[in-house]
């Protein structure tokens, strides 16, 4: 894989050129990805003439350019028909101040197009200073839009007699591109995608990788930026035999609770590899913690005879407690280190239970650097946890960093002046 940006080219463009006629002689099926749409200041048109020349077969797929894309995303459509109804895209990486320049200042200055620079930051004084020079109101609206459609987005308004200062200000940086025009006034009126409720914020998930996915999704439609760091991994128990052997027994409980997704998941594939299906749980009553679980359960084709009101075990008790128990058989299979309380509480309603470990939650560290760097850089809004296990693993971290700062074996009350979080109990 080669990549190149904007003052840092991996590869010249010839050299690209010359890498996509070699590959695709070799037999290679070629991507030649670009962001935005390759015609549009893309240099795919190029790219396609030299392979066409070489009788290299190619097929473009068209993208979604940023002059369009970023304006969107940033509540300014590029045409209106109160306000506009043309654009021009024009490439701002020019030098407007050389003498053989092919920039129309006066045609951009005199028209009613909403203009569209790309890749113009740095020009973007001389562009301002041209196209006043030649007649644009100097009232006239203007956008920059930065890492547009993305969680990064920053959008800095003003007009052609302020934006340079307020760029400054800001400090804009590329990559961004410029909108000029009367329907960057609507930005006020059809901002969304800044204007979600998590917008900018980073979020550290970290739940197991395979099932962080619906928590990624919701709050990334919320705004939110997500850092998947997971600090936990499931995996099967090192002793499969006890889940085995209750499910070989089956025929002598009356309950099954389950606690969690993982729960479900791995009892019942452990079922399904025993040669049994749901027809062995016929006479069992099911109980779970959470609707997710619940619709696990139900994927498998079980109705949940309990759901309790909140997500945790005391919840579960209190369910149980409208419920006769007493001398029932009730098959718990959960984490090999899970909350001892419902095991116990149950046992006190005079059930007989069996726990048995479906699953275990290990430690996962590929992502402690990553995480450290992050807290240490105070670049972390906020972290979720999904279990106790995500919990005690994210704080295993904590104590680590904290013996390499403060040479202490536990978390302290010094800990917060070193990554400037709020104050934690002391051990």
């Amino acid at each position: 894989m080669w990549a190149k940006k904007g003052g840092d080219h991996t590869l010249t463009q010839d050299k690209i050129n010359l890498l996509l006629i070699e590959k695709a002689k070799q037999g290679f099926d070629v991507a030649r990805l670009k962001g935005g749409d390759p015609f549009v200041f893309g240099r795919g048109g190029e790219e396609a003439q030299m392979l066409l020349s070489q009788g290299v077969p190619y097929e473009v797929i068209p993208g979604v350019t940023s002059a369009i894309a970023a304006p969107a995303y940033a509540g300014i459509p590029v045409t209106h028909r109160d306000h506009t109804s043309f654009v021009s895209f024009i490439t701002g990486h020019e030098d407007p101040t050389k003498e053989d320049t092919s920039m129309q200042w006066d045609v951009y200055a005199k028209s009613n197009a909403t203009l569209v620079f790309l890749m113009g930051v740095k020009n973007l004084e001389n562009i301002v200073s041209n196209l006043v020079k030649n007649g644009k109101p100097s009232d006239t609206p203007v956008a920059l839009v930065r890492w547009g459609t993305t969680p990064k987005q920053q959008t800095v308004t003003g007009t052609l007699d302020t934006i340079v200062d307020r760029v400054r200000e800001a400090r804009l940086k590329s990559p961004s591109i410029i909108i000029i025009g009367h329907v960057v006034s609507l930005r006020d009126e059809l901002a969304w995608f800044d204007n979600r409720p998590l917008f900018g914020k980073r979020i550290v998930i970290t739940r197991a990788r395979t099932q962080a996915s619906d928590l990624v999704a919701k709050l990334s439609k919320l705004g939110a930026s997500c850092i998947e760091i997971p600090t936990i991994e499931i995996s099967a128990p090192e002793d499969i035999a006890p889940l085995k052997q209750s499910i070989e027994s089956l025929g002598r409980y009356d309950w099954v609770v389950f606690t969690s997704v993982n729960g479900v998941q791995s009892f019942f594939n452990t079922l399904y590899d025993m040669g049994k299906d749901v027809r062995a749980l016929g006479h069992l009553k099911f109980a779970c913690i959470g609707p997710v679980t619940k619709e696990r359960l139900k994927d498998r084709g079980i109705v949940s005879d309990i759901l309790p009101e909140t997500y945790r075990a005391e919840s579960v008790i209190e369910a149980f407690s409208h419920v006769d128990i007493k001398n029932k058989k009730v098959l718990l299979p959960r984490a090999r280190v899970a909350r001892t309380i419902l095991p116990e509480e149950l046992t006190k309603m005079g059930a007989w239970v069996d726990e048995v470990t479906a699953y275990e939650t290990r430690l996962n560290a590929e992502g402690r650097q990553e995480l450290m760097d992050l807290l240490g850089n105070h670049e972390i809004d906020a972290v979720t946890f999904t279990s106790s296990s995500t919990v005690s693993n994210f704080m295993s971290f904590l104590i680590l960093k904290m013996k390499k700062i403060i040479g202490r074996p536990c978390l302290c009350q010094h800990w917060p002046h070193h990554l400037g979080y709020g104050p934690v109990p002391r051990h």
